[in-house]
């Protein structure tokens, strides 16, 4: 494994973006947010700086590009996250042709901002919401899994130009995985069905905070279920086999069991 240097960089800014790209061999932007704020808007992250980086790659001479995308995206969406994903899509493709896409289902590991997050909630509330009654399906993905897959586009150059639906080998709705998540964590939490008309107008009040744990967009995104489609090629073309839940949860969940220590 070589040396790694890390580099600060400003996606919004031309000449940082450059600076950082320069003498690269390939590029993979896995820059991403899950809520807009003041000048970190999905236009200018998942769009502008996805084109940004497109074009910097390209006049730099790379000779590939790997965009993160998400599963769901779509340019006519009613979610502006999913809708962002999507033209970020094009956008770089425009500026890099060959571009390979990436599109993940919720990604899963030790720092991961779903599982860590309701278990963390799990700790102080008797209580957890299943917006839309819980019924929204996914297929999540190991990080590791994730990693392996885009190396491996890397070092196949076949797979440009590509768009690749990476997906774990469970589809389960989000129900289930809150009762998975409390199963690991030893923990029993009432699971309260609520509709999305009250889960929208609940997240209008938490969508103004600094950090908001859930936003009217995110509650317009969980009425699409996200998981793959079948249409685009994922692991097996890359000959990786996606890892189960059950293999890598417990190595991280367990610091919320009673009595362990964050």
């Amino acid at each position: 494994v070589g040396q790694i240097t890390p580099i600060a960089a400003n996606i919004r800014d031309d000449a940082s973006v450059a600076t950082c790209i320069e003498g690269s061999d390939a590029v993979v932007n896995l820059v991403g947010i899950l809520y807009s704020r003041g000048r970190q808007s999905f236009e200018a992250v998942h769009v502008d700086g996805a084109k940004r980086i497109a074009a910097a790659a390209r006049n730099e001479g790379a000779s590939r590009l790997i965009q993160m995308s998400a599963l769901g995206a779509d340019s006519n969406s009613i979610s502006d996250y999913a809708r962002s994903k999507a033209i970020g899509e094009m956008v770089a493709r425009e500026a890099f042709p060959g571009a390979t896409i990436v599109r993940p289902s919720i990604i899963f590991g030790p720092e991961d901002s779903f599982f860590n997050r309701f278990a963390a909630m799990a700790r102080i509330s008797p209580a957890l919401p299943l917006i839309g009654g819980g019924k929204t399906r996914f297929q999540p993905v190991y990080v590791g899994d994730v990693a392996a897959a885009i190396a491996t586009m890397l070092d196949k150059p076949e797979t440009a130009g590509e768009i690749y639906e990476l997906a774990g080998p469970e589809i389960l709705d989000f129900r289930a995985l809150m009762e998975r998540m409390l199963a690991e964590i030893g923990r029993q939490r009432l699971l309260l069905p609520i509709p999305f008309w009250a889960a929208s107008l609940k997240a209008s009040f938490l969508g103004l905070l600094p950090v908001p744990p859930l936003t009217r967009d995110q509650v317009r995104l969980l009425r699409s279920d996200n998981v793959a489609s079948g249409n685009a090629p994922g692991f097996a073309s890359l000959g990786i086999e996606p890892t189960a839940m059950a293999a890598i949860l417990p190595t991280y969940l367990r610091r919320y069991r009673r009595g362990a220590r964050l």
